[in-house]
């Protein structure tokens, strides 16, 4: 009996995908990134429960290397800094809840280790020391395999492997535009602005003739840059809704071809079986007493062509070769009953017997 195929991918599980999604909404929605703050919601959702329930240790293998692969996901670029910080945690939290032994480790390919890096020197740098204690923790219980790729490698793939879908609300957006306009930069520009602007114009000799810079810089600066906060607002809405309205469309689309396919198999079995019946129609039936002959095609000049049966001929044996040899050189063969080869045949008896009679004659003196 082949083994039961399980129910997820070599990659992700869609289930646990959306579980895990929820619990890093929620840590999004704390608006933090402290490590009491993700293990309480860990600890509300029962995360540590994923592995309960998986009696053959080689899927609970297989679960547990999805898991650490799907938090892995989470950890590197592009998703946001928070959201980065949370699939950090959610690795920690797999890694030490897993009933596999030995543990099963998380993949680390040698692509990654930049960005890992330069992660965690911005949480130095932010002063989140909890997020850089949770990494060495990580470090010293060897829980990372530097590998070179992600992902074992399959020869054997199917023809539309499953796609993970990326949630556009995770995903890090370009901060440098609103810290632009959260600090007092533009206030900075327009002093400094002003104040070129005044020493251009006491200089007598290029006040008129240099033009270096335009005038009211700040202004339409500032107002590009709200626009531009605007349209990214706006896209990543309406990209999330698209991308809603597009997983609703391929599913539409999918039942489609699925009711498409099932109609022209049926009307193709119909077809063939139409087919069958009217050649099984047409079919001469022979009469029993006819079925055991042969027909043989007989052309008259008449009727044309004619099928008529033809029964067993009686076996005749070839003529021989002193016959053919006659018939070859063209002299008549002479009709005798006697048997040319047994006419020689009562001397040599004879000279036999007579010999055999001589030798006894001269054992017996």
């Amino acid at each position: 009996m082949p083994p039961k195929k399980l129910p997820y991918s070599d990659f992700f599980d869609e289930t646990l995908t959306r579980d895990v999604e929820e619990l890093l909404s929620r840590f999004q929605g704390a608006d933090s990134v402290r490590y009491s703050d993700f293990s309480l919601i860990w600890r509300e959702m029962r995360f540590a429960d994923v592995f309960l329930g998986i009696c053959r240790s080689g899927e609970a293998k297989s679960f547990t290397r999805v898991s650490l692969a799907t938090a892995m996901k989470y950890f590197l670029p592009p998703y946001s800094f928070q959201i980065r910080v949370g699939g950090l945690y959610l690795m920690f939290g797999f890694y030490h809840t897993q009933l596999v032994v030995p543990p099963v480790n998380i993949r680390l390919a040698l692509k990654d280790i930049t960005a890992v890096q330069k992660f965690l020197v911005d949480s130095l740098d932010a002063g989140h020391y909890d997020i850089v204690y949770i990494y060495e923790k990580l470090v010293a219980a060897r829980a990372f395999h530097y590998t070179a790729m992600p992902h074992h490698l399959h020869f054997q793939k199917q023809k539309k492997p499953k796609k993970d879908p990326v949630c556009s609300s995770f995903l890090g957006r370009t901060s440098a535009v609103h810290d632009l306009l959260s600090l007092d930069l533009l206030e900075e520009l327009s002093n400094v602005h002003i104040h070129y602007t005044k020493l251009k114009e006491s200089t007598v000799e290029v006040g008129s003739s240099v033009n270096m810079s335009q005038r009211d810089l700040v202004p339409p600066l500032e107002k590009c840059m709200k626009e531009f906060v605007t349209w990214q607002q706006k896209t990543f809405s309406q990209g999330q809704n698209d991308q809603n309205t597009d997983d609703e469309g391929d599913e539409k689309q999918e039942k489609k071809k699925k009711r498409q396919s099932k109609a022209e198999s049926s009307s193709r079995v119909s077809l063939l079986q139409s087919i069958k019946q009217k050649s099984f129609q047409n079919l001469p039936v022979a009469s029993k007493s006819r079925r055991h002959r042969q027909t043989q095609v007989v052309d008259s000049p008449g009727s044309g062509a004619e099928q008529v049966p033809e029964g067993r001929k009686k076996w005749q044996r070839p003529p021989s070769l002193r016959a053919r040899t006659w018939k070859s050189l063209g002299v008549p063969e002479e009709e005798t009953k006697t048997q040319a080869w047994l006419l020689s045949a009562p001397e040599e008896w004879e000279s036999r017997r007579l010999r055999g009679t001589s030798k006894r004659q001269h054992a017996d003196a």
